[in-house]
């Protein structure tokens, strides 16, 4: 596959120093991560109402070789390119990260965001220990955003295998 150019996906080194810059002008970071294998309406929602929670949002994308592990071997249905590429084009996402280890731990720390928003069908309890650990080192404000049934890419896939029947 050819390489998508994409302003927005950073190493995380890259996404450090991005991240600086906007401490030192005073700007509030979101921090959000997950999968987003097939953009649907339920990820846009979150998205732009993450990004209200601050200055700048950026998204801890999680790597082919992860989805694998987390939803199975047909997943996903997009490489972590095209997911970036994807993520990087909304106006509300200024930086994604691809983060290659089961837990998030190490980006946290890296990145030191304000804020750290997750959908609504997260709790405190549901969220990693170590994930949390480091929130709360960082001095992160954990939050959780309305949640918007109905929206699932598990959902989204099976309605496309069934419209294929037709």
């Amino acid at each position: 596959m050819r390489s998508l150019e994409n302003p927005k996906l950073f190493t995380l080194p890259q996404a450090m120093a991005e991240r600086e810059a906007l401490r030192r002008a005073g700007k509030r970071v979101v921090l959000t991560n997950g999968v987003f294998d097939l953009l649907h309406t339920g990820h846009l929602y979150s998205l732009q109402r993450a990004r209200q929670c601050g200055d700048a949002l950026f998204i801890a994308l999680n790597a082919d070789e992860s989805v694998r592990a987390i939803k199975g071997p047909s997943r996903p249905v997009q490489s972590e390119q095209e997911r970036a590429y994807a993520l990087a084009a909304l106006a509300c996402v200024d930086g994604v990260v691809i983060f290659r280890t089961p837990r998030l731990t190490e980006e946290i720390r890296a990145l030191r965001p304000d804020v750290y928003v997750k959908a609504g069908d997260y709790t405190l309890e549901k969220l990693d220990p170590g994930e949390r650990t480091a929130l709360q080192e960082v001095g992160a404000n954990i939050q959780f955003l309305p949640f918007l049934p109905g929206f699932s890419t598990t959902q989204l896939i099976a309605r496309i295998k069934a419209a294929g029947e037709i």
